[in-house]
């Protein structure tokens, strides 16, 4: 649906200002939906991402400043995220053997299990960008590049 229908605007300044209601709207959109999506399994959005940088860096362990360099939303608190996940017995955090002041964060097998169940229902996932064809998602991401400089 058109974003005039969506939030009842008949029109806008220009194009550009448009283009940035137009990101915003559909951020909170798939948002909403990656909500959604992650209920199921019991995490938020970010502690995903977490359990997904931890597994990419696997066998090496990350600290928390990897983590916040690496993760999606920076405004994330990640030392929160991390004891979350560790409640869950997700990730384990470990004294740095090089440096003893510094910790350690590592992806349990339970961790891995569960981003094992959640790669298996991904398609369901990224089915929520189906109304876009392979040559419109490649040029979509381009332009999402494009405007970030």
């Amino acid at each position: 649906m058109r974003l005039e229908e969506e939030i009842k605007q008949k029109e806008f300044k220009s194009e550009y200002s448009k283009s940035v209601v137009n990101l915003i709207y559909t951020f909170n959109w798939l948002d909403a939906q990656t909500r959604d999506f992650m209920k199921k399994f019991d995490i938020t959005s970010q502690q995903f991402n977490i359990l997904r940088i931890l597994r990419g860096q696997q066998p090496a362990p990350a600290t928390i400043n990897l983590l916040k360099e690496r993760m999606l939303d920076k405004m994330c608190d990640a030392s929160r995220m991390v004891e979350r996940l560790k409640t869950k017995s997700l990730v384990e955090r470990r004294v740095c053997e090089k440096d003893r002041r510094a910790v350690d964060i590592i992806i349990t097998k339970k961790g891995l299990e569960l981003l094992a169940k959640i790669d298996k229902e991904m398609p369901d996932y990224d089915n929520l960008m189906k109304n876009l064809n392979s040559t419109e998602i490649k040029q979509f991401n381009n332009l999402l590049d494009k405007l970030r400089g």
